[in-house]
Protein backbone atom coordinates (compact mmCIF):
# COMPACT_ATOMS: atom_id res chain seq x y z
CA UNK A 1 0.00 0.00 0.00
CA UNK A 2 1.36 3.42 -0.90
CA UNK A 3 1.78 6.33 1.51
CA UNK A 4 -1.06 8.10 -0.27
CA UNK A 5 -3.30 5.08 0.18
CA UNK A 6 -2.93 5.25 3.97
CA UNK A 7 -3.95 8.88 4.46
CA UNK A 8 -7.40 9.94 5.68
CA UNK A 9 -7.64 12.45 2.84
CA UNK A 10 -7.14 9.74 0.25
CA UNK A 11 -9.89 7.67 1.89
CA UNK A 12 -12.16 10.71 1.96
CA UNK A 13 -11.60 11.43 -1.73
CA UNK A 14 -12.30 7.82 -2.66
CA UNK A 15 -15.55 7.87 -0.68
CA UNK A 16 -16.57 11.19 -2.20
CA UNK A 17 -15.95 10.18 -5.81
CA UNK A 18 -16.59 6.43 -5.78
CA UNK A 19 -19.93 7.00 -7.53
CA UNK A 20 -19.69 10.66 -8.56
CA UNK A 21 -16.81 9.91 -10.91
CA UNK A 22 -19.29 8.36 -13.32
CA UNK A 23 -21.18 11.66 -13.75
CA UNK A 24 -18.36 14.05 -12.87
CA UNK A 25 -17.69 15.45 -16.35
CA UNK A 26 -21.38 15.89 -17.14
CA UNK A 27 -22.08 17.86 -13.96
CA UNK A 28 -18.91 19.90 -13.41
CA UNK A 29 -19.08 21.63 -16.78
CA UNK A 30 -21.82 23.82 -15.30
CA UNK A 31 -19.64 25.44 -12.66
CA UNK A 32 -15.95 24.65 -13.24
CA UNK A 33 -15.53 27.56 -15.61
CA UNK A 34 -12.16 28.48 -17.08
CA UNK A 35 -10.71 25.01 -17.47
CA UNK A 36 -10.52 25.35 -21.22
CA UNK A 37 -9.02 28.83 -20.88
CA UNK A 38 -6.25 27.34 -18.79
CA UNK A 39 -5.70 24.60 -21.38
CA UNK A 40 -5.58 27.17 -24.20
CA UNK A 41 -2.94 29.18 -22.36
CA UNK A 42 -0.61 26.25 -21.61
CA UNK A 43 1.17 26.48 -24.99
CA UNK A 44 3.72 23.78 -24.13
CA UNK A 45 6.91 23.52 -26.20
CA UNK A 46 7.22 20.87 -28.88
CA UNK A 47 7.94 17.52 -27.22
CA UNK A 48 7.28 19.18 -23.85
CA UNK A 49 6.09 17.60 -20.64
CA UNK A 50 2.82 18.63 -19.02
CA UNK A 51 1.67 17.49 -15.57
CA UNK A 52 -1.81 17.90 -14.11
CA UNK A 53 -2.04 17.73 -10.32
CA UNK A 54 -5.36 16.24 -9.30
CA UNK A 55 -6.12 14.93 -12.79
CA UNK A 56 -9.47 13.41 -11.77
CA UNK A 57 -11.27 11.76 -14.66
CA UNK A 58 -8.53 12.62 -17.17
CA UNK A 59 -10.77 15.09 -19.01
CA UNK A 60 -8.16 17.88 -19.15
CA UNK A 61 -5.25 15.61 -20.03
CA UNK A 62 -7.15 14.19 -22.98
CA UNK A 63 -7.98 17.67 -24.26
CA UNK A 64 -4.37 18.83 -23.91
CA UNK A 65 -3.11 15.72 -25.71
CA UNK A 66 -5.46 16.37 -28.61
CA UNK A 67 -4.37 20.00 -28.92
CA UNK A 68 -0.66 19.25 -28.65
CA UNK A 69 0.14 15.97 -30.42
CA UNK A 70 3.88 15.97 -29.59
CA UNK A 71 3.42 16.58 -25.88
CA UNK A 72 3.94 13.93 -23.22
CA UNK A 73 1.38 14.17 -20.44
CA UNK A 74 1.38 13.09 -16.82
CA UNK A 75 -1.25 13.13 -14.11
CA UNK A 76 -1.33 12.47 -10.40
CA UNK A 77 -4.34 12.03 -8.16
CA UNK A 78 -4.78 10.87 -4.59
CA UNK A 79 -7.97 8.94 -5.43
CA UNK A 80 -7.70 5.45 -6.88
CA UNK A 81 -11.37 5.72 -7.86
CA UNK A 82 -10.73 8.78 -10.02
CA UNK A 83 -7.61 7.22 -11.51
CA UNK A 84 -9.61 4.15 -12.56
CA UNK A 85 -12.01 6.41 -14.47
CA UNK A 86 -9.14 8.40 -15.97
CA UNK A 87 -7.31 5.31 -17.20
CA UNK A 88 -10.47 3.98 -18.84
CA UNK A 89 -11.18 7.32 -20.55
CA UNK A 90 -7.59 7.69 -21.74
CA UNK A 91 -7.66 4.16 -23.11
CA UNK A 92 -10.90 4.81 -25.00
CA UNK A 93 -9.34 7.97 -26.47
CA UNK A 94 -6.36 5.96 -27.73
CA UNK A 95 -3.92 8.05 -25.69
CA UNK A 96 -2.54 5.51 -23.24
CA UNK A 97 0.92 5.70 -24.81
CA UNK A 98 1.14 9.47 -24.30
CA UNK A 99 -0.53 9.95 -20.92
CA UNK A 100 0.99 8.41 -17.80
CA UNK A 101 -0.85 8.42 -14.46
CA UNK A 102 0.25 7.79 -10.90
CA UNK A 103 -1.37 7.73 -7.48
CA UNK A 104 0.23 10.39 -5.30
CA UNK A 105 -0.55 12.94 -2.61
CA UNK A 106 0.33 16.36 -4.05
CA UNK A 107 1.02 17.74 -0.59
CA UNK A 108 3.48 14.99 0.35
CA UNK A 109 5.16 13.96 -2.92
CA UNK A 110 7.58 15.70 -5.23
CA UNK A 111 5.61 15.46 -8.52
CA UNK A 112 8.78 14.48 -10.40
CA UNK A 113 9.31 11.38 -8.30
CA UNK A 114 6.50 9.05 -9.50
CA UNK A 115 7.65 9.48 -13.11
CA UNK A 116 11.42 9.60 -12.51
CA UNK A 117 11.68 12.92 -14.38
CA UNK A 118 13.79 15.98 -13.71
CA UNK A 119 11.04 18.52 -14.36
CA UNK A 120 7.94 19.58 -16.28
CA UNK A 121 7.46 22.37 -18.80
CA UNK A 122 3.92 23.01 -17.60
CA UNK A 123 2.13 22.04 -14.40
CA UNK A 124 -1.59 22.65 -13.91
CA UNK A 125 -4.00 22.78 -10.98
CA UNK A 126 -7.54 22.86 -12.38
CA UNK A 127 -9.97 23.43 -9.51
CA UNK A 128 -7.89 21.16 -7.31
CA UNK A 129 -5.83 23.49 -5.13
CA UNK A 130 -8.99 24.32 -3.17
CA UNK A 131 -9.49 20.60 -2.45
CA UNK A 132 -6.07 19.96 -0.92
CA UNK A 133 -5.94 20.48 2.86
CA UNK A 134 -2.21 21.25 2.88
CA UNK A 135 -2.38 23.32 -0.28
CA UNK A 136 0.68 25.39 0.59
CA UNK A 137 2.87 22.30 0.52
CA UNK A 138 1.27 21.17 -2.75
CA UNK A 139 1.95 24.57 -4.31
CA UNK A 140 5.59 24.58 -3.19
CA UNK A 141 6.18 21.04 -4.39
CA UNK A 142 4.64 21.88 -7.76
CA UNK A 143 6.93 24.89 -8.14
CA UNK A 144 9.88 22.62 -7.33
CA UNK A 145 8.85 20.41 -10.23
CA UNK A 146 9.10 23.11 -12.89
CA UNK A 147 11.86 22.86 -15.47
CA UNK A 148 13.80 25.99 -16.42
CA UNK A 149 11.42 28.23 -18.34
CA UNK A 150 8.45 26.21 -17.06
CA UNK A 151 5.10 27.58 -15.96
CA UNK A 152 2.65 26.66 -13.25
CA UNK A 153 -1.00 27.30 -14.23
CA UNK A 154 -3.93 27.49 -11.82
CA UNK A 155 -7.66 27.95 -12.26
CA UNK A 156 -9.89 27.91 -9.19
CA UNK A 157 -12.79 29.60 -7.47
CA UNK A 158 -12.43 33.31 -6.79
CA UNK A 159 -13.65 35.49 -3.94
CA UNK A 160 -16.83 36.34 -5.93
CA UNK A 161 -17.27 39.71 -4.20
CA UNK A 162 -18.90 41.20 -7.31
CA UNK A 163 -21.56 38.49 -7.41
CA UNK A 164 -24.78 38.46 -5.34
CA UNK A 165 -24.10 37.43 -1.75
CA UNK A 166 -26.86 34.82 -1.80
CA UNK A 167 -25.32 33.19 -4.87
CA UNK A 168 -21.91 33.10 -3.19
CA UNK A 169 -23.31 31.58 0.01
CA UNK A 170 -25.23 28.90 -1.86
CA UNK A 171 -22.30 27.99 -4.09
CA UNK A 172 -19.83 27.82 -1.22
CA UNK A 173 -22.26 25.69 0.79
CA UNK A 174 -22.63 23.35 -2.18
CA UNK A 175 -18.86 23.15 -2.65
CA UNK A 176 -18.35 22.31 1.02
CA UNK A 177 -20.28 19.09 0.44
CA UNK A 178 -17.40 18.02 -1.80
CA UNK A 179 -14.71 19.24 0.59
CA UNK A 180 -13.84 22.27 -1.55
CA UNK A 181 -12.64 25.37 0.32
CA UNK A 182 -12.26 28.44 -1.96
CA UNK A 183 -9.60 30.80 -0.62
CA UNK A 184 -8.57 32.95 -3.58
CA UNK A 185 -6.97 35.67 -1.46
CA UNK A 186 -4.72 33.21 0.35
CA UNK A 187 -3.75 31.53 -2.91
CA UNK A 188 -2.81 34.88 -4.47
CA UNK A 189 -0.72 35.92 -1.48
CA UNK A 190 1.08 32.57 -1.41
CA UNK A 191 1.81 32.72 -5.14
CA UNK A 192 3.25 36.22 -4.88
CA UNK A 193 5.42 35.21 -1.92
CA UNK A 194 6.62 32.11 -3.75
CA UNK A 195 7.40 34.15 -6.85
CA UNK A 196 9.45 36.64 -4.84
CA UNK A 197 11.49 33.93 -3.14
CA UNK A 198 12.06 31.98 -6.37
CA UNK A 199 12.67 34.95 -8.68
CA UNK A 200 9.63 34.01 -10.75
CA UNK A 201 7.03 36.10 -12.52
CA UNK A 202 3.44 35.80 -11.40
CA UNK A 203 0.20 36.83 -13.09
CA UNK A 204 -3.24 36.56 -11.42
CA UNK A 205 -6.47 37.46 -13.22
CA UNK A 206 -10.03 37.25 -11.99
CA UNK A 207 -12.86 36.63 -14.45
CA UNK A 208 -16.62 36.21 -14.40
CA UNK A 209 -17.07 39.06 -11.88
CA UNK A 210 -14.69 37.30 -9.57
CA UNK A 211 -16.31 33.89 -9.94
CA UNK A 212 -12.91 32.34 -10.62
CA UNK A 213 -9.31 33.27 -11.26
CA UNK A 214 -6.47 32.19 -13.52
CA UNK A 215 -2.88 32.41 -12.32
CA UNK A 216 0.53 31.60 -13.74
CA UNK A 217 3.89 31.30 -12.03
CA UNK A 218 6.74 31.42 -14.56
CA UNK A 219 10.20 30.11 -13.76
CA UNK A 220 13.08 31.92 -15.49
CA UNK A 221 14.60 30.18 -18.49
CA UNK A 222 18.08 30.43 -16.97
CA UNK A 223 19.27 29.63 -13.48
CA UNK A 224 20.46 32.30 -11.12
CA UNK A 225 18.02 35.08 -12.00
Amino acid sequence: MTAAARTPHRQLMDRTYRYQRHIYNATRKYYLFGRDRLIAELDPPVNGRVLEIGCGTGRNLIEIARRHPTTRLYGIDISTEMLATARAAIGRAGLAERITLAEADAAATDPRFPFRLDGFDRIAFSYTLSMIPDWRSALTRAANGLALGGRLHIVDFGAQRDLPAVFRRLLFAWLSLFHVAPRAGEFAAALRALAEVRGCDVDIRAFGRGYAFLATLSRPATAGR
